[in-house]
């Protein structure tokens, strides 16, 4: 445990490398761009496909108007809505019934339609087509579209579908044609080019009813204003202004008719009323012209005319009274039916009831605030259910008050009465023919009071109601909008360009969280303390998979053998002490590249003038002999096994200084072969003849075979390759290094080709604790293929973008 936090101590610093950061994710630089231009390809397609959508707008102002009418005659308006006031306007303005008044403004009979290459566009307003209906019911008609192609100056082709099944036919203008219940005829349109296909249909009002309904939209332009502000979209930007005028201008008929409605009972109530008294008053003129004639009386006296008078006023007063019980009846039943709007008929003989007044104004109030609910909430909602409360606890309080009301007028008429009867008293007490007399006129003058009182009354309903103004007011029209508003073509585009550029960088970022291999130098110091002798590059072409060529020596002006060279360089500095050094090659798995780093490792060391023997260790799968083209019947194992001598197994290359020895036949028991006496006894006379002895071993992390091998060498070389070694292979010579207490063991890195897509963005710094660690300096050559130095590399071409990435 203390030597594993030794050796974790000894690690080098890394800090991040924010410009190396850059160059990683610009590395696959092509990936982004093709992302890009995917995703905006994408983007051009949809907008290509998808239909444009136009919004256009249109503001009310609410306000109750006082008309200067009413300043002058004293008549009861319509009191204000409260609070849900602006709710209730917009329910109003979105509700199914104004929008049906509305669509019927419009010329909704027929729709048409122009065919093109991504889709079909409606024409309205332009109506391309003639079409006279001749027969046409609107519970049952053709709703489906029908083309219309032109054939001639005299025939036109119809095509449609009834039952799924497609019908065409050709017909000529000015005929009658019949499709189902609808018969219609096609005037002709002039010159229409051959390849235009129209398309039209019939409609009804309520076909338009969902298309208004869900993209109308209604609401204040700031919170507590009186200004509404109603927005309506759809695809044709002309059809989407003339239906919001519509709806608009029906609005504010309706308004009118509304605050209109209680001036219009009032005067029917009177008209009922005048009827009756006009016949009463008419029989009782001619009645005392026909008693004056009989009866030849010229005047009455003093005494009855006083009487007259005092029981006229009393039989007025008194059926002034059974008027309001008229009005109060009238009001109790509209408040038990509930209706929308209850009103006060009118201010009865002058009776003051400001506490019905405003009760019947709450419950109107209430009445309306629910409506506006149910827009919203289920009938059995609990708002619902505490408007519904309320409604009947003041329903309950105004009829109550209505009672009360009416008991007291019942005894005012009691009073009067008593007072008529005193009256009638003394009336009966006169001649006979005068009594008579007195009576028809009595009849007369009350008659025709009331006459009088309800004319006035009517007069001033009538005034009232002509003066009545709506309570709102058209602010601004809506104008055809022709930017359209769905979609967004400039926020698509952009949104296009950013997932492309999310979709490039994340796959770049997912490919290197996904990748466990290690590529670079960086990445193996910062997963051990073991030093890295050296990099050698990737060889450029294809290699033969038993390095028959010898790559360092064929290719001496290549990066690859200058990498080697530089591996060759660091090597001498290790056991320089000694006058012969035993080098062990080994790997993780197979794969990686030991063998052949031995063969050109040791090609390269002969080339200064060093003596080296090149031993194939590995007796499992050893590829020494086809590197040089040698048989594999007689090697390591047949001495191993005394078999053979030891001058019998040494072969001698074509390269001078190079010597080596072949494994030879697979053994059943490789590993004790190697943990012999014999194999320690070759490897000290080998040592005696050259100055390097390099051994190919087994793969360390698959079989023990190389254990005995690695224990006895100078040097231990791990060979790990760039792209195929994955993490773990790092840890592997550091945990063998602690096991057998060796100090000798490097890492070389094979294969390296530099690829920032899967480099580490941190740089290694070699200060302060590290310092006295043991490094090696060696170089990746990254960047310098282009230097001129290394002739027999590729020429990278211009137009080979990749090079600039690199």
């Amino acid at each position: 445990m203390e030597e594993l936090e030794k050796v974790q101590r000894k690690l080098p610093n890394q800090e991040i490398d924010y410009f190396k950061i850059g160059k990683i994710l610009l590395s696959r630089w092509y990936w982004i761009l093709a992302s890009v231009v995917i995703t905006s390809a994408i983007s051009y397609t949809y907008l290509w496909y998808t239909p444009k959508t136009y919004a256009t707008g249109g503001t009310l102002k609410v306000e109750e108007k006082k008309s200067e009418i009413s300043d002058i005659i004293s008549v009861m308006t319509t009191p204000e809505r409260g609070p849900s006031k602006i709710q209730s306007i917009t329910s109003v303005l979105t509700s199914r019934t104004l929008i049906l008044t509305a669509i019927k403004d419009l010329d909704y009979r027929i729709s048409f339609y122009i065919s093109g290459r991504v889709r079909t566009s409606e024409t309205y307003p332009q109506k391309p087509l003639g079409i006279t209906l001749v027969k046409f019911d609107s519970l049952n008609f053709f709703h489906s579209l029908i083309t219309f192609k032109p054939v001639s100056a005299q025939n036109f082709n119809l095509t449609y579908s009834i039952n799924g099944k497609e019908i065409q036919n050709n017909y000529k203008y000015g005929d009658i044609v019949t499709i189902g219940n609808t018969s219609f005829r096609i005037k002709y349109p002039g010159l229409i080019p051959s390849k235009t296909i129209y398309l039209f249909k019939f409609n009804i009002p309520e076909d338009f009813i969902g298309r208004v309904q869900g993209n109308l939209y209604a609401g204040e332009t700031a919170k507590n204003s009186n200004i509404i502000a109603i927005q309506q979209t759809d695809s044709n930007p002309q059809f989407a202004a003339d239906i919001l005028n519509a709806i608009m201008n029906n609005y504010v008929i309706f308004d009118r008719n509304q605050k209109a409605q209680s001036a219009s009972q009032m005067i029917d109530f009177i008209d009922s009323q005048l009827d009756y008294l006009s016949t009463e008053v008419k029989g009782s003129e001619n009645s005392i012209e026909k008693y004056r004639k009989k009866s030849k009386i010229l005047d009455v006296t003093s005494a009855s005319t006083t009487s007259v008078t005092k029981a006229t006023e009393l039989e007025s007063n008194k059926s002034l009274l059974k008027i309001q019980l008229i009005a109060l009846d009238q009001l109790s039943s509209e408040i038990a039916k509930e209706k929308n709007n209850v009103t006060l008929n009118f201010n009865v003989g002058s009776a003051n009831l400001p506490s019905l007044e405003v009760m019947v104004s709450r419950l109107d109030n209430l009445i309306t605030e629910r409506a506006s609910l149910l827009t919203t909430y289920n009938a059995d909602s609990q708002p619902i259910q505490n408007i519904n409360q309320s409604i009947i606890q003041i329903k309950t309080t105004a009829l109550n008050n209505i009672k009360q009301i009416r008991a007291g007028i019942e005894k005012n008429i009691q009073y009067l009465d008593n007072q008529l009867g005193q009256v009638n008293s003394t009336i009966a007490a006169l001649p006979a023919a005068q009594r008579d007399m007195v009576s028809l006129q009595r009849d007369f003058d009350i008659n025709d009071k009331v006459y009088s009182f309800l004319s006035e009354k009517k007069l001033e309903a009538q005034i009232s109601r002509a003066g009545i103004l709506p309570g709102a007011t058209i602010i601004e029209l809506a104008q055809p909008n022709y930017n359209p508003v769905s979609p967004n073509e400039h926020n698509i585009h952009r949104t296009a360009t950013i997932l492309g550029l999310a979709i490039g960088l994340g796959l770049i970022i997912l490919i290197r969280i996904l990748n466990p291999y290690i590529y670079d130098k960086e990445t193996i110091e910062s997963l051990t303390s073991i030093p890295i002798l050296g990099v050698i590059r990737k060889f450029p072409y294809a290699l033969d998979e038993s390095s028959e060529q010898i790559l360092a020596i064929s290719k001496p002006k290549s990066i690859f053998a200058e990498s080697v060279r530089s591996v060759r360089t660091n090597l001498s500095f290790l056991s320089s002490e000694k006058a012969s050094k035993v080098i062990c090659i080994t790997s993780e798995v197979a794969g990686e590249g030991k063998s052949f780093v031995a063969v050109n490792l040791s090609s390269t060391l002969s080339l200064i003038d060093k003596k080296v023997i090149l031993i194939g260790a590995d007796l499992r799968r050893s590829r020494l002999h086809k590197t040089f083209h040698v048989a594999n019947d007689i090697g390591l194992t047949n001495y191993l096994a005394h078999q053979t001598e030891i001058d019998d197994i040494i072969h001698h290359s074509e390269q001078e200084n190079l010597d080596f020895i072949v494994s030879g036949p697979v053994p059943p028991n490789p590993s004790e072969l190697l943990h012999s006496k014999r194999m320690n006894a070759l490897i000290e006379t080998l040592k005696t003849m050259y100055d390097i002895v390099m051994i190919d071993t087994a793969p360390i992390g698959l079989v023990s075979d190389a254990i005995p091998l690695i224990r006895i060498s100078d040097i231990n070389v791990f060979v790990i390759r760039s792209g195929k070694s994955k993490y773990y292979a790092a840890t592997v010579p550091q945990r063998i290094a602690q096991e057998y207490h060796l100090d000798n063991t490097v890492i070389i890195l094979n294969a390296f080709e530099e690829d920032l897509l899967h480099s580490r963005y941190y740089t290694t710094k070699f200060t302060g604790e590290n310092a006295g660690t043991r490094y090696y300096y060696y170089s990746d050559y990254s960047g310098y293929e282009g230097s001129g130095y290394y002739l027999d590399d590729e020429k990278k071409k211009w137009w080979n973008l990749k090079r600039w990435f690199k």
